[in-house]
């Protein structure tokens, strides 16, 4: 099981089940909600690239290198995609990525839960020594976002990637690593107590 082991995650806001086809229609009505594919600094599928986005993603995990979860709200309305990739079992690291919301459940204590429930995985049951958050440099609300949780800059790598517009993407990397997983569990539980 460890690292690539189908696995379903659940809170009260929030689970996370393996990714599969059978999600298609559910994630396609997610990303028309807000048309998340507009948006030129992340990456999130159109409704005509879902499928082989679904594709692309359960390759890599039958791969080895990541393991994707289709993200479900209260109700087990499909929401989102999330994953834990660029898994490096031998060194016990992995990076939280890929991720993206519905419009509508953008800004509430869904991101905050599934954060934490990847994040107690990862460290509790995985016994990663770090995880890490990577995101575009002017991609200000998510930078935001891993800001809040607790997780810390580590550096820019410069020119990193090539957006499929052609623009050349400056990668903004944060990690949290174990030894601060017990400060941070305490702040993203705080965070879902506290009264909205």
């Amino acid at each position: 099981m460890g690292f690539f082991g189908p696995v379903t995650l659940k809170g009260s806001h929030a689970s996370l089940v393996p990714l599969s086809h059978d999600h298609h229609d559910g994630l396609c009505e997610a990303t028309r909600d807000g048309e998340l594919w507009t948006l030129w600094y992340t990456l999130v599928p159109s409704p005509e690239g879902m499928k082989a986005e679904i594709e692309r993603r359960l390759d890599l995990q039958a791969k080895g290198s990541m393991q994707p979860f289709t993200v479900l709200d209260a109700q087990d309305r499909v929401v989102g995609m999330t994953t834990y990739m660029n898994i490096d079992a031998p060194n016990r690291r992995l990076e939280i990525g890929s991720t993206w919301y519905r419009a509508s459940a953008q800004r509430s204590p869904l991101n905050t839960e599934c954060k934490r429930l990847l994040l107690t995985r990862a460290f509790e049951t995985l016994d990663c020594i770090a995880v890490e958050f990577r995101t575009h440099v002017l991609n200000s609300q998510s930078r935001k976002a891993i800001e809040r949780l607790g997780a810390k800059l580590d550096g820019i790598l410069r020119r990193h990637l090539i957006q499929p517009n052609g623009s050349i993407r400056d990668t903004a990397v944060y990690s949290i690593t174990a030894a601060e997983w017990p400060m941070v569990k305490a702040h993203l539980d705080w965070q879902l107590a506290k009264p909205r």
